[in-house]
């Protein structure tokens, strides 16, 4: 699986297929499902935090069908704009894919689109480590004009490290990422397959992404798993 992969209004619709299913593990003890990589990341960095005695998740994968209702019901509780603000379009939902997630604030009441994650206590410890885990906040403030979502601090991405911290370091969104990976094409270093595995290996320049040594440094990610 191509944990980078871009999900949004201009991507292509989420693939949703027999077997979808079967790469999906619960988190938390709930009925909330991940991808299994983004699930047994996300549950080990709760371990380290004792996270889940405070967090609950939310929402995770949902199917076309899910998705779809969630997007009406907004409509007609909410309005277009509102709705167009805090949810994606079915099809073009990362919750689709299984490597998203809504967290919460484990509390009586708790708001399905808009859960509270603040930015201190244990929601803040989550928020500093989560990038070592291979999450990032997808929606941060100022970046609503890129990403088509307004801001949602409760929302959070795998897409696989060293990414995530390379990507939350420089300030950038996976809007900007994709598009900076793309322009690096000519640097990818190399491609092999074995068996139901791919890495691909990245060269990135000094000055566009942090790097720890040297004037080049080379990123590895796995996929395909």
């Amino acid at each position: 699986m191509d944990y980078l992969v871009l999900i949004n209004r201009a991507s292509a619709p989420v693939e949703h297929g027999e077997g979808e299913r079967e790469r999906l593990l619960p988190v938390g003890g709930t009925d909330v499902f991940l991808e299994r990589q983004a699930a047994c990341a996300l549950e080990r960095l709760m371990e380290r935090i004792d996270g889940w005695r405070a967090i609950v998740p939310v929402s995770g994968w949902r199917s076309g069908k899910e998705q779809k209702q969630i997007w009406e019901e907004s409509l007609r509780e909410n309005g277009m704009e509102f709705t167009r603000t805090y949810v994606a379009l079915p099809g073009h939902s990362e919750h689709e894919s299984g490597l998203a997630v809504d967290l919460g604030l484990k509390k009586d009441v708790i708001d399905f689109i808009r859960p509270d994650f603040p930015y201190d206590g244990i929601c803040g410890v989550f928020r500093e480590l989560a990038p070592d885990y291979g999450f990032i906040e997808r929606y941060p403030r100022g970046k609503e004009a890129v990403t088509g979502i307004g801001h949602e601090p409760w929302h959070f991405r795998y897409i696989g490290t060293p990414h995530a911290r390379i990507l939350t370091e420089s300030g950038l969104v996976l809007e900007e990422y994709a598009a900076q990976l793309s322009a690096e094409e000519g640097n990818v270093e190399r491609v092999y397959r074995k068996r139901a595995t791919c890495e691909t290996f990245y060269k990135m320049p000094s000055g566009e992404v942090p790097v720890r040594r040297g004037e080049r440094t080379t990123y590895r990610r796995r996929c395909g798993i």
